[in-house]
C-alpha cells in the first residue's frame, strides 16, 4: 500500500511540472505575441510619434587567412610553391652557414620575424606583399619590385646577401609569397595583416625595465646574452638570436621600435595571439627598447631616405628633418613628434 501510495504521488509531481512546462510556454508564446502585434502597430504610417530603429551591427570582419593547400596547383608551380614555403620556414637548413643549397645568411629563418611560414594574423605575415608589388619606396626612393622586396630582407633581417633573382630559390620564395596573397585584391587592407600597432607611450621606452622584462619574459627561450638556442645539429636555431653577430641588423625592420613593439606584444612569448597577448603596452615597448640597444651587425644605409622628410618617427639614425633627437626617434616618446 505504501508502495502504491509513492507511486501515485511520484506521477502527481510529474503531472505538476508538465502542466508548470505548459504553462510557462503558452506565458512565452503570448509575449512574443505581444510584443509582434505592439511592434507593428508602431511601425503604421498614422503613428506619427513613432522612434527610428536602430541597427545595432555585430558584424566581425573575419582574418585574413592563407589560401586552402588544395589551392596549390599541381606540376613545377605548385613545386616552386612548397619549396617557397619551405624556403621560409627552414632558411637556414638550405641558405645558411651550413645550407644544404647556399651559404647567403645569418642562420635565422625567415618565419622567425614572419611567423607560421608568413601565416600567422598580425605575426608579419605575406598576405599584403603580392598585392603591394611593384610600388614606390621612399626608403629608397624608387619603385621596387617583389624580388627587391625579398633581397632586403636577406640583407637586413638575415644579415646576409640576396639571392640571384633569377634563382630557383628567388623563384620559389616568390612564388610562395603570391599564392599567399592570391586572394587579396590590390588596394585591399585585410584584417591581420603585417603588424599589429601599439598604442604610443608619453614616455620614452625604458631600457632598464625592458630588461626586466626580458629576464622574466624571453631569457628561457632566448638566453641571458640574447644568443637564441641553436639546434643540436648546428645548422639551424630553434629560438634564434636577439642580438649579437648572428642575428637581424641595424636595417632591418625590427629594429624600428614600433615593430618591434607590436610584433613582441601580439606574438610574444612563444604561443601568444594577438587576442590574448601577455604583455602590457608599457612592457612591449621597454623590452623592445632593452633588445634593440644591444649590440649587433651594422649595415651601410646612407643610400637610404634621399627625401629625410619621409623618414619614419621611430627612425633610429639621422639626420632628420625636424629637431627632435636621435635619441627620441629611436626610444621615444612618440606622441609629442605627432603632426
Amino acid at each position: 500500500m505504501e508502495h502504491n501510495d509513492r507511486k501515485t504521488q511520484h506521477y502527481k509531481r510529474t503531472i505538476f511540472k508538465l502542466f508548470a512546462c505548459l504553462f510557462m510556454l503558452v506565458m512565452l508564446i503570448g509575449f512574443e505575441t505581444f510584443f509582434v502585434c505592439c511592434h507593428t502597430l508602431w511601425r503604421q504610417p498614422g503613428n506619427t510619434n513613432r522612434q527610428p530603429v536602430t541597427s545595432i551591427s555585430t558584424a566581425i570582419t573575419p582574418l585574413w587567412q592563407p589560401p586552402a593547400v588544395t589551392t596549390i596547383p599541381a606540376g613545377e608551380k605548385g613545386t616552386a610553391i612548397l619549396y617557397g614555403q619551405a624556403l621560409i620556414a627552414a632558411t637556414a637548413r638550405y641558405l645558411g652557414p651550413k645550407g644544404s643549397v647556399l651559404h647567403i645568411s645569418n642562420g635565422m629563418n625567415c618565419q622567425n620575424c614572419h611567423l607560421r611560414a608568413g601565416t600567422k594574423p598580425f605575426g608579419n605575415n605575406y598576405s599584403l606583399v603580392a598585392a603591394s608589388y611593384p610600388k614606390f619606396r621612399a626608403r629608397s626612393n624608387s619603385s621596387e619590385s617583389l624580388n627587391k622586396r625579398i633581397s632586403d630582407c636577406f640583407e637586413r633581417s638575415l644579415n646576409g646577401i640576396a639571392p640571384d633573382s633569377t634563382s630557383k630559390e628567388m623563384m620559389a620564395i616568390k612564388a610562395y609569397i603570391e599564392w599567399l596573397g592570391s586572394e587579396v585584391k590590390k588596394g585591399e587592407q585585410p584584417e591581420g595583416a603585417g603588424i599589429k600597432k601599439v598604442a604610443l607611450l608619453s614616455r620614452p621606452a625604458d631600457m632598464d625595465k625592458g630588461h626586466k622584462v626580458y629576464t622574466q619574459q624571453c631569457q628561457s627561450c632566448h638566453g641571458a646574452s640574447g644568443e637564441g638556442v641553436l639546434h643540436t645539429d648546428g645548422t639551424v636555431y630553434t629560438y634564434p638570436p636577439l642580438w649579437g653577430p648572428n642575428s637581424y641588423n641595424d636595417a632591418a625592420g625590427l629594429y624600428r621600435l614600433s615593430n618591434f613593439a607590436g610584433y613582441v606584444k601580439y606574438n610574444m612569448p612563444f604561443g601568444v595571439d594577438y587576442d590574448s597577448p601577455k604583455l602590457t603596452d608599457e612592457e612591449a615597448w621597454d623590452v623592445a627598447a632593452f633588445i634593440n640597444s644591444q649590440p649587433r651587425p651594422h649595415k651601410d644605409q646612407s643610400a637610404d631616405w634621399h627625401d629625410i622628410k619621409q623618414k619614419p618617427a621611430d627612425f633610429p639614425f639621422g639626420p632628420y628633418a625636424d629637431n627632435f633627437s636621435e635619441n627620441q626617434h629611436k626610444y621615444g616618446p612618440y606622441k609629442t613628434m605627432q603632426p
